[in-house]
């Protein structure tokens, strides 16, 4: 049960402690639980960059509506998506063959699946399914940090042009499409003590 006790204590943070900054151990961690995420197919069309420079932070404000938690958290994870093409795809099966020894004659049907069906689709439907495997290593983040007991609160509220410009995103072919501003809570942040709002578990779950 301690699983649900730390998703108790969660909340999307409002106001961060600016004196409290996260250890070396604590990024890294997080940066081993984007990495480890999973992803569609495995190939992880997504790319995380870690903002902890003040300046850095200072500059987001403006272009994340004047949201304080980007200036105000240790760090702000950027979750960012990338181009996949076919090129991508023969470079995450050249890893696999490097790392698991995989014959070409076992690989070759999913790789020839993988790459006809990438060869089909149109470039905003590539970034859309790229965009929705970042929700899903934002969610194991927001989940580890809750096992960490570090302070997140996950953000759409901001403008990706600007932040793909002031972070150099676009020259890495990188779009921000998350913000996970992360650190500890503000001892004064009143919304850390209000109860949760969720439906019944029985309106939400069904057994089958």
């Amino acid at each position: 049960m301690k699983s649900i006790e730390n998703l108790e204590w969660r909340y999307a943070t409002k106001k961060f402690d600016n004196q409290k900054q996260l250890s070396k151990e604590q990024l890294e961690l997080l940066a081993q639980t984007f990495n480890l995420t999973a992803t569609s197919y495995g190939l992880q069309p997504c790319r995380m960059m870690i903002v902890t420079s003040q300046e850095v932070k200072e500059a987001m404000i403006e272009k994340s509506y004047g949201q304080r938690q980007v200036v105000d958290a240790s760090a702000v994870l950027v979750l960012c998506t990338t181009h996949v093409d076919v090129d991508y795809v023969n470079d995450y099966f050249n890893l696999v063959k490097k790392i698991r020894q995989t014959p070409d004659e076992v690989l070759k049907p999913f790789m020839d699946m993988l790459i006809s069906t990438f060869s089909q689709k149109e470039v905003e439907e590539v970034e859309q399914w790229s965009k929705n495997q970042a929700y899903i290593a934002l969610g194991s983040l927001m989940t580890v940090c809750a096992q960490e007991r570090i302070d997140s609160c996950p953000m759409e509220g901001f403008i990706p042009e600007q932040i793909d410009e002031l972070l150099g995103l676009k020259k890495q072919g990188l779009k921000s499409v998350l913000l996970l501003p992360v650190g500890h809570r503000a001892q004064d942040d009143m919304f850390a003590d209000f109860k949760k709002i969720r439906r019944p578990q029985q309106e939400m779950v069904q057994y089958v």
